[in-house]
């Protein structure tokens, strides 16, 4: 294929929508979904003579993402005026940073197309203002304004040209969104519009040194669809090259219907937007003692609550992974391990019961019917063996969400569910199991030990699921070597 002999070199920008409680420059409420053009004041719409003023939880929120990525942070910012006239900013300009963004540097890992760790490094954070959402799909013949998002807090994260496929792509984006959530600076979501993402991309030959001519793709609503519009775009480039053709720099928007992307305009350099140091904001200095106030009140990172779960918990990387890739979820697994330290247990009915219950009922786990306390309760009747694993988290299980507050040993006996540890019970059921299949008893006998498990799910099955299993085997065992 002739794409074996060219790379691709790619950076992302993510805008990351803060969750402060007002605008960045104003005291506009930030309500998702409220009714259009209701959050909105005369600064935000822009009108002669008002003034901003600058949100200071955007500012630490700013440092925190900084920290957790190894950024330098600037001490001395100067807000700029990015100038463009659309309908979506009424002042016909944004409060950006240009010359002073307040982090540069650092780095992110990931996993790359294979697996292996990767170092994402960073170019550039910087603090600005959101613009308001034009609508073209409400009124066939005209486009409509909703500025309630205008002048909410954004962080534009601008990476350097790491990425080498999508796939690399879509595992930093995921992170990104772990890491923003776990700062609780965002919630991350790409459907509300709070992380949103362009992509620079171009080609060249393996083995070049120069840059390739740059496409900037705009206007994907999920991860996958950057990723797919990256691979796209790349063998559109590399095409267009084998054919003579010359690539032009650009702004395209991706269509995931057609998989394909199309020309949206040419693309704008720094000077179409002429920016000039913002008159209306003071110059911002943050101080060695703000830093370390925000430093200080950091909650712990993703990585860092994985290596606790690893290194002190005994839990595999995987499923240490698996916990860590929500906040919500990695928290109430950590409340667990404050009644019981049954870590590999806990962990396997968070990834286990407890997410199939969620999925099913497309709920986080923050709406989770049962406490921590609850669900470690019901783990400590397995560890006692006063129940089987099978019907702790079945029937049990079951029963106790559409009883939260009950306890769980209590409704087993009601229930009767306790486990069976009868031996005079247990060896009565075992002759009987064995006795129904002379066939197979034979074929154990004659070296198919794999059968012992067939005769211990015919046991469980006899007793609903309340045999003791170790109980059980071994009088299968003791029967089975005595015929």
């Amino acid at each position: 294929m002739i794409y074996k002999g060219y790379e691709a070199i790619i950076g992302l920008e993510i805008h990351v929508q803060l969750k402060t409680y007002s605008k960045a420059f104003s005291s506009d409420p930030i309500s998702f979904g409220a009714k259009p053009n209701t959050q909105v004041n005369p600064i935000s719409l822009g009108h002669p003579g008002t003034l901003p003023v600058l949100n200071r939880s955007a500012v630490e929120y700013a440092i925190r993402l900084g920290l957790a990525c190894n950024a330098e942070i600037t001490r001395f910012n100067k807000f700029a005026r990015k100038n463009y006239f659309y309908a979506d900013l009424p002042k016909g300009y944004q409060i950006s940073q240009y010359d002073t963004p307040i982090c540069t540097g650092g780095y992110v890992m990931i996993k790359d197309a294979d697996g292996n760790d990767k170092k994402i490094g960073l170019i550039r954070i910087h603090m600005e203002e959101d613009s308001g959402k034009s609508i073209h799909d409400i009124d066939p013949f005209y486009t409509l304004i909703d500025l309630n998002r205008a002048g909410t807090p954004l962080l534009e994260i601008v990476s350097k040209p790491d990425f080498r496929n999508g796939q690399e792509a879509y595992n930093y984006l995921a992170e990104m969104r772990k890491l923003v959530r776990y700062l609780d600076i965002s919630d991350g979501n790409m459907e509300e519009g709070s992380l949103r993402c362009d992509v620079n991309i171009s080609v060249r030959k393996i083995g070049d040194t120069t840059f390739g001519t740059k496409v900037e793709i705009k206007n994907m609503n999920s991860f996958r669809n950057v990723q797919k519009a990256i691979d796209y775009e790349i063998m559109r480039q590399v095409e267009c090259l084998e054919s003579g053709e010359t690539l032009t720099q650009e702004t395209r928007t991706y269509d995931p219907i057609k998989n394909t992307t199309s020309v949206m305009r040419t693309k704008e350099d720094a000077h179409d937007y002429r920016y000039f140091t913002e008159p209306d904001l003071a110059p911002l200095v943050i101080t060695e003692e703000f830093i370390q106030s925000v430093r200080n009140a950091m909650p712990a990172l993703p990585w860092e609550v994985k290596e606790i779960l690893t290194t002190q918990h005994g839990l595999s990387d995987y499923d240490a992974a698996q916990i860590c890739e929500l906040k919500e979820e990695a928290q109430y697994y950590l409340e667990c391990t404050k009644h019981s330290s049954s870590y590999k247990n806990i962990a396997n009915y968070i990834l286990g019961p407890v997410r199939s219950y969620l999925n099913d009922k497309a709920l986080s786990i923050t709406s989770f019917p049962l406490s921590p306390k609850k669900l470690t309760e019901l783990i400590q009747l397995v560890d006692a063996e006063l129940v089987s694993h099978s019907v702790a988290q079945g029937k049990l299980f079951l029963l106790l969400i559409e009883n939260p507050n009950a306890n769980p040993e209590q409704l087993a006996r009601e229930h009767n569910l306790l486990q069976e540890r009868n031996e005079d019970l247990l060896a009565q059921t075992a002759k009987e199991v064995l006795e129904a299949m002379p066939e197979k008893v034979a074929q154990y006998k004659a070296g198919k030990t794999g059968l012992l498990g067939l005769f211990m799910g015919e046991v469980m099955k006899r007793t609903q699921g309340k045999a003791d299993p170790k109980l059980a085997s071994a009088i299968l065992q003791k029967l089975l070597n005595n015929q």
